[in-house]
């Protein structure tokens, strides 16, 4: 089996209801598997995926999901996506037991380890930040600011839609 970029992994993690979770969906691809057969998997040993390893998203956290992700309200899935924490993803690695689903759950969870370090690190960041403000007056105002404002996640753009003259 070929590695999987940690970039493919990285991006499919989302932040649902303060949780980093992976969508059954992006799950499934990267398991080489369908979405159904997952879901069946899953559904066979539901007792081992307690509300803290899976969440069911709700009618409203799809609907954003599509908007985000520009899914016709038509087509794709009829059934609310599963979303699976890290504790679910690792769960699954006993539910589905194929030698490519073991070798994913390990890029996987190299991944949500990685996002907790880059985390970590910008609020330890965000810390030393704040007690240099404190330490130094307000001649050094301007560049905490400057500072404050890229470390800031960038805000979404609108989508454009139509075309641009040059």
């Amino acid at each position: 089996m070929t590695p999987i970029p940690a970039e493919k992994i990285e991006r499919r993690i989302l932040l649902l209801r303060g949780e980093k979770v992976i969508l059954d969906r992006d799950l499934a691809a990267l398991y080489g598997v369908s979405t159904r057969d997952l879901n069946k998997a899953v559904s066979r040993n539901l007792d081992r995926f307690p509300v803290d390893f899976m969440l069911q998203l709700t009618r409203e956290e799809f609907d954003n999901l599509k908007f985000q992700f520009g899914t016709s309200s038509w087509g794709g899935t009829r059934k609310f996506p599963k979303a699976f924490t890290e504790q679910g993803v690792a769960m699954l690695s006993s539910v589905l037991r194929s030698r490519r689903a073991v070798q994913v759950n390990i890029e996987i969870m190299r991944a949500f380890v990685r996002l907790r370090r880059l985390l970590a690190s910008h609020k330890d960041l965000a810390r030393k930040l704040e007690e240099l403000e404190k330490k130094y007056d307000g001649q050094f105002k301007v560049v905490f600011d400057a500072i404050r404002q890229l470390m800031a996640p960038p805000e979404p753009k609108p989508p454009s839609i139509g075309f641009r003259a040059r």
